[in-house]
């Protein structure tokens, strides 16, 4: 039986990869396979260069689509052929959202581009967990935690937040949306019962 892609996504500042930390270590989890974007091989090191310096945003993008192939071909592809189930901390919907924005002035539709040159390659999730939370908040939650990236601005957030809203519009079936913006423990309940039904219907 194939495995099962259940990706995480948000802005930054939402609460996610705090919840997923959380996540790890909770028995109902103990049989996922955690991963992530970027990856930690050489591509995706070169990624988090690139976020953290004046990257053309074209080549940023192809860097962090470079990435996406070889966690496919290396790790989801292997794992989903093995009946493994998967949770992705980013996965190609922040391309979408975060590159949409970034290469906006490029192209008419740039959600629409990147998602074009993905199509025929990419494995798209079985479900993917949305945290929400207001723009404004998130970046007061970044500020906590030290230096900002360029990714890291109010108005580029608000944007990008559209985005993921758009693309949660687009897709109901797969995207599930949680409001991030409540303590973390109750975020964590949430998400690990949906995650739970989720796994339990997708087998």
């Amino acid at each position: 039986m194939r495995g099962k892609l259940i990706t995480l996504e948000g802005i930054d500042g939402s609460g996610k990869s705090t919840v997923l930390e959380r996540l790890k270590a909770h028995p109902a989890m103990s049989r996922v396979v955690f991963t992530r974007e970027p990856t930690t091989c050489w591509i995706g090191e070169a990624v988090e260069h690139a976020i953290h310096s004046d990257t053309d945003h074209l080549a940023e993008l192809f860097l962090f689509t470079a990435d996406h192939a070889e966690h496919i071909s290396k790790v989801i592809q292997p794992a989903l052929e093995d009946g493994k189930t998967m949770i992705s901390d980013r996965y190609s919907d922040s391309r979408y959202a975060y590159q949409g924005v970034t290469l906006g002035d490029r192209f008419d539709d740039p959600i629409k581009w990147i998602q074009s040159i993905h199509s025929g390659w990419t494995i798209v999730p079985d479900k993917t967990i949305l945290f929400d939370i207001d723009p404004k908040i998130a970046v007061g939650r970044c500020g906590n935690r030290g230096e900002q990236t360029k990714f890291e601005k109010i108005g580029f957030l608000e944007r990008v937040r559209a985005n993921y809203l758009r693309l949660a519009e687009e897709d109901p079936g797969r995207f599930m949306i949680v409001d991030t913006d409540r303590p973390i423990e109750k975020i964590e309940a949430d998400v690990v019962e949906l995650l739970t039904s989720v796994v339990q219907a997708l087998y």
